[in-house]
């Protein structure tokens, strides 16, 4: 990958992947927001003068066909009420719901039978059914990953334990957190790559990062991190803070409505790298003492 933007890009991602796997998220849907975002981005951020692009103009910046685009511009207008299709449906999901609603796979009593692996009527064939060509095995794995198949140690037979795919995601707050956080950073970079060509001032941003600090010293260093981290944040808190119209009571002047959302954000990283691993790759710079933008 010898396109600067797509090494940042790949760097981006593959922590967005892990994060989306972990809570269940499949391409299908990730893509879907890919391109209500491609949508929204060109439509809002590219406008020429006072004009905003045409969904033509849309389709030719973001690649999508003009149907697409109008699709995409009606969902975020919430002019489509109904419940978007998503593609490629966690099959997961789907397996569990085939177990719990197929009458091949209940008891007399109308409730999850315990299913052996192999046949037509165990769980290799559940899968098949509900699952398309995914292997058994692989979804076995991914239901007992998260807690909602058992497996009996002695017969090996399976037993549903949820009636519900429930990935083992992570809290709302953490995830509201990440959006926010991820989406000023980006801003952030996305402003000062062209804050020259605008003739405006770059905003602050910088990254301290050494890449061969040995272990021993690590557990100081985080303790150090979060100390001074957090002085500086409430140091800067107590001289903003105040200023803030819903902190301080002050009512809005009719002639100056406009407000700013701003801040500073701080946060702690660490990678370990493996003795094998070489400190420079395509995709993993190698130590730099100080980044700044």
């Amino acid at each position: 990958m010898t396109n600067p933007l797509h090494q940042a890009l790949f760097r981006i991602l593959r922590p967005l992947a892990r994060l989306l796997l972990r809570n269940g998220i499949p391409f299908g849907e990730f893509s879907e927001l890919v391109k209500r975002a491609y949508v929204e981005a060109a439509l809002e951020d590219f406008s020429n003068g006072r004009r905003k692009p045409t969904d033509s103009g849309a389709a030719v910046m973001t690649g999508l066909t003009r149907k697409e685009v109008k699709r995409q511009r009606e969902i975020l207008a919430g002019q489509q009420t109904g419940k978007s299709e998503v593609l490629n449906t966690n099959r997961a999901s789907r397996v569990v719901s085939g177990w719990v609603h197929d009458s091949t796979f209940q008891d007399s009593d109308g409730q999850p039978k315990t299913l052996v692996f192999d046949g037509p009527s165990g769980f290799c064939g559940l899968v098949k059914q509900y699952s398309g060509d995914m292997p058994p095995r692989s979804v076995l794995d991914e239901l007992l990953r998260v807690g909602v198949v058992s497996v009996d140690g002695d017969t090996g037979k399976l037993t549903l334990k949820q009636r519900a795919y429930v990935p083992a995601g992570d809290s709302k707050e953490m995830l509201h957190i990440f959006g926010e956080d991820v989406s000023d950073l980006i801003a952030t970079i996305d402003h000062n790559l062209v804050s020259s060509e605008g003739g405006q001032q770059p905003l602050f941003q910088r990254t301290l990062t050494y890449s061969n600090i040995p272990p021993d010293v690590m557990e100081a260093w985080r303790t150090l991190a979060a100390e001074q981290s957090q002085i500086m944040l409430e140091h800067l808190d107590s001289w903003l803070g105040p200023k803030d119209r819903d902190v301080s009571g002050k009512p809005t002047d009719s002639e100056r409505r406009e407000s700013f959302r701003t801040g500073v954000s701080v946060f702690y990283f660490e990678e370990a790298f493996s003795e094998e691993a070489p400190l420079e790759s395509p995709l993993h710079p190698g130590a730099s003492k100080e980044k700044a933008s």
